[in-house]
């Protein structure tokens, strides 16, 4: 039988050779259905038949396994045989570019890296030309200056320790309400002036008292607007609690609680705590310090402190730190000064070229700023306190309308709008869109309040930046869509901040310098 196989091969072979193009399929049917073909024809007798029989007879039964598996193989031979005829005849398929949409390719990590490895080197051009333009600008010791005008005097620092006094008023007066001792309407008041005086207080100070820089300005207007936010979430969830005590609703209490989230490595468990447990110096400070707006009764809580983990961070922050006032004095404050010119001048063709050469040091600055405040500095604090929710972010740069960034570059601000003003602004009837023209607003007010205070000018530019966002999100989110919405909200991110920071600083360097000139 096997020499019957290894003569039909070749016979089958000739047969194929004759086919002029037939396509595939043919040559397929030709190999296996040669028998039904010819059917008619008388089948060739092979000489080798009978000494195949033969040997059959008279061989043992090892051989005999050996002669079926060779039978058994033969049809395997012949189907790889085809399928290799097959693939010399046709060599195409139906399939789309990768280019191509329809093609549903996605691994573009090769071009992502070209990416990368043109804005580096583009990037490094600029840096040569800036060192071989200026020279060396990096002053470590000039950053100390814009803290301090009076290394004796630290009038921003001592302005961020009195804010422990609206602290304890907080504390203090909801304590009084956790006993009765004064209504919830007088309770409301005091709250009220409290959360007043963190707004209006530290820019008081920083608008009268001289010594103070407009970046300590900044910084410490920073830390009461924490607070602030802080505190209004810490009233607002207490005074959630007494309703609920109130109305002695036992389920509602245990399933407001947050659970408490078990110790490993032998730790203490940490314990629940229940409303008026929650009011102490411990539980307050602990939420000044933790990387949240948004207060509760008990946060989730990391199993352990992870040392490497925080040590990384720690190395993030102090190497991005540098990194930014590096940047910041080589490259932005050399445009900066270039475009003074130009804007007093109101040579427009020279105004845009400045404003697109100090787009892209301004966005790198600002995306470095990102990775190191939300990422880097919040995850340390975090891993330090052991607060166990890290959302900080989410996918902002995959944001396809305005709405959808604001919702996801910065999710503590985000959080708390969300709980504190958006839904009970809608819990009472408002519109949608009017809340969420709401929340811009108030976001448009903070915007112009840490800068305007800060600088001691009011120009409203980062007022008017921040509503303009309204319309915008509109606009976007009604007539682009999918990548073109997204690169509308990095134009917008690119563009749009330079313009307010040069219309800030033209408006600072006219007032203070405008007459030496």
């Amino acid at each position: 039988m096997s020499d019957k196989a290894e003569m039909r091969g070749p016979i089958t072979r000739r047969r194929r050779t004759t086919i002029s193009g037939g396509g595939g399929a043919v040559g397929v049917k030709q190999a296996n259905g040669s028998k039904q073909e010819d059917a008619g024809e008388k089948p060739p007798q092979y000489p080798a038949k009978t000494k195949t029989d033969e040997v059959s007879r008279h061989a043992s039964n090892g051989k005999v396994g050996r002669e079926k598996g060779q039978l058994s193989d033969s049809p395997r031979k012949q189907r790889s045989v085809a399928e290799d005829i097959n693939q010399r005849l046709s060599c195409h398929v139906l399939q789309e570019s990768l280019l191509s949409s329809a093609s549903g390719y996605s691994n573009y990590r090769g071009i992502l890296n070209w990416c990368v490895v043109m804005l580096v080197l583009s990037n490094a051009r600029l840096f040569l030309e800036n060192i071989i333009k200026y020279g060396i600008l990096v002053d470590p010791i000039q950053v100390v200056s814009l803290f301090l005008k009076d290394p004796y005097s630290w009038p921003a620092a001592c302005l961020i320790i009195v804010s422990n006094v609206f602290i304890l008023a907080a504390l203090y007066t909801e304590r009084r309400l956790a006993v009765g001792t004064i209504s919830e309407t007088t309770g409301l008041i005091l709250h009220f002036f409290n959360l007043a005086s963190l707004l209006i207080f530290p820019s008081a100070s920083v608008l009268t008292v001289d010594s103070i820089t407009p970046v300590g300005g900044v910084l410490s207007l920073g830390v009461y607007t924490v607070l602030f936010l802080k505190l209004y979430s810490y009233q607002d969830t207490n005074r959630w609690c007494r309703e609920i005590r109130h109305a002695k609703a036992k389920r509602l209490t245990r399933s407001y609680s947050c659970p408490n989230v078990a110790q490993s490595n032998g730790s203490a468990v940490q314990s629940h705590v229940s409303y008026p447990g929650n009011l102490t110096h411990r539980d307050m400070y602990y939420f000044v310090f933790a990387p949240t707006l948004c207060y509760q009764l008990n946060f989730p809580r990391s199993p352990r402190i992870r040392k490497r983990f925080l040590i990384r961070r720690l190395f993030e922050m102090l190497f991005f730190m540098q990194l930014l006032v590096g940047l910041i004095q080589q490259w932005m404050v050399p445009t900066i000064q270039n475009s003074m010119k130009p804007f007093q001048e109101m040579d427009f063709s020279r105004m845009v070229e400045r404003l697109l050469k100090l787009a892209v040091p301004n966005h790198l600055i600002w995306l470095i700023f990102f990775y190191w405040f939300f990422h880097s500095s919040m995850n340390f604090v975090a891993e330090l306190l052991q607060f166990g929710d890290r959302e900080f972010y989410r996918d902002w740069w995959n944001s396809e309308t305005v709405t959808y960034f604001w919702s996801n570059w910065n999710i503590p601000v985000h959080k708390w709008c969300l709980r504190h003003f958006y839904k009970p602004m809608l819990k009472k009837g408002v519109n949608k869109f009017l809340a969420q023209t709401a929340v811009f607003l108030v976001s448009a007010f903070f915007h112009e309040y840490l800068v305007s205070v800060p600088l001691k000018m009011f120009r409203l530019w980062a007022f008017m930046g921040m509503m303009a966002q309204v319309p915008l999100a509109w606009f976007v989110g009604r007539f682009l869509n999918g990548n073109y919405g997204n690169a509308a909200v990095w134009i917008s991110l690119i563009i749009g901040q330079p313009v307010a920071v040069l219309m800030y600083v033209h408006d600072y360097y006219v007032i203070h310098y405008g007459g030496a000139t």
